[in-house]
């Protein structure tokens, strides 16, 4: 199977063609912002360097979040108008299902991913939900967890200040082999349904204007 895996999450743009399960092209840049501009150029580099054609694809995997609000409205778009335009089937993946994947050896530890929300807040992502909540009043787990994604550092630490049973992972960020092997389990029905749209938690920052939205213009 032939996937092309996007990911825009967080604080970095990947983009990939892994052929079943194994890598064939992949480019990878740090991102605080400009995912939108930054993302197609390295889809367009990869599907260049293995000479893939848009509709050669079998499928398109692309993160949902938890993460940037911005950043995943863009991988989203991105993987919807190329899904559409060469007729290719598109599923999403949480960033916690692809950190998952890189994980596979915890035994009966259970993961928790935990994204930084910034201002002392994180998303959490375990038992197939998500929530935020502050860095200051984290729940506390009742069995041994092992702790990923780019808030891991600080939640660990707290956690284990509070007596619990944590392990630290090096696991920070979704790498696009396991995005796309996340997506092919989607598919294949081996993770459970979920609507490629974005996985946001909090409402978005922007706002209205206090008067309303101005009137469309009048044509003359």
């Amino acid at each position: 199977m032939l996937v092309l895996a996007l990911d825009s999450a967080l604080a970095q743009c990947s983009a990939a063609i892994v052929a079943d399960g194994f890598l064939r092209a992949a480019r990878v840049r740090p991102a605080q912002q400009g995912h939108a501009v930054l993302l197609p150029v390295l889809a367009d580099e990869v599907l260049h360097e293995t000479g893939t054609e848009a509709p050669m694809l079998n499928l398109i995997a692309v993160t949902v979040g938890p993460g940037s609000f911005t950043g995943i409205r863009a991988g989203l778009a991105l993987a919807h108008g190329i899904a559409l335009g060469a007729n290719v089937p598109m599923v999403g993946v949480t960033v916690g299902e692809a950190l998952a994947d890189s994980l596979p050896h915890l035994g009966i530890r259970r993961l928790w991913t935990a994204i930084d929300s910034r201002r002392g807040r994180v998303f959490l992502e375990r038992d197939r939900a998500v929530t935020a909540c502050d860095l200051d009043s984290l729940p506390i787990p009742a069995h041994p967890v092992a702790i990923a994604g780019d808030a891991a550092i600080a939640v660990a630490a707290r956690l284990a200040a509070q007596g619990a049973d944590v392990m630290l992972t090096d696991a920070r960020l979704p790498t696009p082999r396991h995005i796309a092997v996340s997506g092919i389990r989607r598919l294949a029905g081996g993770l459970p349904p979920l609507p490629a749209q974005p996985l946001y938690v909090d409402p978005p920052e922007a706002r209205l204007p206090a008067g309303g939205l101005r009137p469309p213009p009048v044509a003359a």
